[in-house]
């Protein structure tokens, strides 16, 4: 098996991996939020971060993956950031209404997009853009129903969007940048995303709910939901860095909106939740536009794979033929008579998710 083949299983994996934990994390809590009334989403965040840490420490001490340190300064930041996006988004839905909400959620891929090409220069040709147009129109179609806007709010969901799409675009970059893996990046920044949830959660909770989480009665019942939405957010966060360090910020996002589409069809399946046409038709156009952006990402993986395959026979015969190398100004000779390398530049296709 070539090691693109072994990349592509790779990603279908982390994305399967993903969604089913995410949509299984979201039924879960919605049990304990809505039936058991235990309405604390950012301490009960901070929780699973802690439980990740823990695992992913007992995973290192039986030798599953390697630790690799490294800018202890990059890994803070971006774990503080990571809290703070989380927090800002529960700030954001408790102060708006849903269907503002789910605009704020739906404001991030476009986000992400102008962010990525103003920083990093990343291109998005216009059948990438269109499917993305379409996706969004169909969720959009499908969630959001009341608009209602206030100053407090807005501002909120402006700084939740920034800070989740910077987060995520450092997710990528910096398991590039620094060559670690996804679970070497989680390992690292857990720890300072649970403390900033666990010291900020139970007062954002109780501005929220009015409620104080340990004045909460602990029932055999909530516990049980409680330790299995830990258990299972193990497996949300670590696919989460799996499927951006693979793919892109972007991707990511799109999967998260197939989630959204999927627990809505769950809620009606399962839990009897109430359902429209506008509902069916949101999720078949979102679906459309899924289908089409997998379709050219996939066409344009192949394009760029074939252009480098085709490039590099014409390389290795330029550095086999001497007049060649001269022609193109490579191989200089010093006065010294050692050979010299042309600088090479870095172009913006490194910088590429």
């Amino acid at each position: 098996m070539s090691d693109a083949q072994k990349f592509q299983l790779g990603t279908i994996g982390a994305l399967s991996l993903s969604v089913v934990s995410s949509v299984s994390i979201v039924i879960c809590n919605k049990a304990l939020i809505s039936t058991l009334g235990f309405t604390f989403a950012t301490t009960l965040t901070s929780w699973h971060l802690l439980v990740t840490f823990c695992s992913l420490h007992v995973a290192l001490w039986m030798k599953f993956f390697e630790h690799k340190p490294f800018d202890p300064r990059a890994v803070l930041g971006f774990g503080v950031l990571n809290g703070i996006s989380i927090g800002l988004l529960n700030l954001s839905l408790g102060f708006n209404s849903v269907g503002f909400y789910q605009m704020t959620k739906l404001a991030i891929i476009p986000c992400t997009v102008v962010l990525e090409t103003i920083f990093f220069r990343k291109m998005f040709s216009r059948k990438i853009q269109f499917s993305l147009v379409i996706l969004l129109l169909g969720v959009g179609i499908a969630t959001v129903t009341d608009l209602q806007l206030n100053m407090l709010g807005s501002v909120l969901s402006l700084l939740a969007v920034i800070t989740t799409c910077v987060a995520q675009i450092m997710t990528n970059t910096i398991q590039k940048k620094y060559k670690v893996s996804s679970t070497q990046l989680l390992y690292q920044s857990c720890p300072y995303q649970a403390i900033t949830l666990f010291v900020t959660g139970p007062f954002l909770d109780g501005l929220l709910t009015n409620q104080n989480v340990f004045a909460f009665k602990y029932t055999s019942q909530v516990v049980f939901f409680i330790v299995l939405s830990c258990l299972i957010s193990v497996s949300v966060n670590f696919s989460t860095f799996l499927v951006i360090g693979k793919t892109s910020p972007v991707t990511y996002q799109v999967l998260g909106h197939l989630k959204t589409c999927l627990v809505l069809a769950f809620g009606y399946l399962l839990l009897k939740d109430a359902f429209s046409w506008r509902n069916i038709l949101g999720i078949l156009v979102a679906v459309i536009g899924m289908v089409l952006y997998s379709y050219y990402c996939t066409l344009e993986t192949q394009q760029k794979a074939t252009e480098t395959s085709t490039q590099l026979p014409q390389m290795d015969e330029n550095e086999k033929d001497p007049l060649v190398s001269a022609e193109n100004g490579s191989g200089l000779i010093s006065d010294n008579g050692v050979q010299k390398q042309d600088p090479v530049w870095n172009s913006n296709k490194d910088f590429q998710a």
